[in-house]
């Protein structure tokens, strides 16, 4: 149904919706979104740091528990 659009159509489409909603409304909302892209993007790093410092920190202790409890 909606495999033949086009550009002609994609353009209407645009022109509709930047008449019903205004362009102020409508650069506030790709704000947003920007926004929450960057945020997810940090979180993402963050995360993939903090796994990445949990796996320093097991690699890190090689000691055999057996000779851990001696020392």
């Amino acid at each position: 149904m909606l495999n033949n659009i086009g550009l002609p159509g994609l353009l209407l489409i645009a022109v509709v919706v930047l008449v019903l909603f205004g362009r102020g409304k409508i650069s506030g909302l790709m704000g947003e979104v920007g926004k929450g892209i960057t945020a997810f993007k940090k979180g993402v790093d963050e995360g993939a740091k903090e796994l990445e410092d949990e796996k320093a920190a097991e690699a890190k202790d090689v000691t055999p528990a057996e000779e851990k409890d001696k020392v």
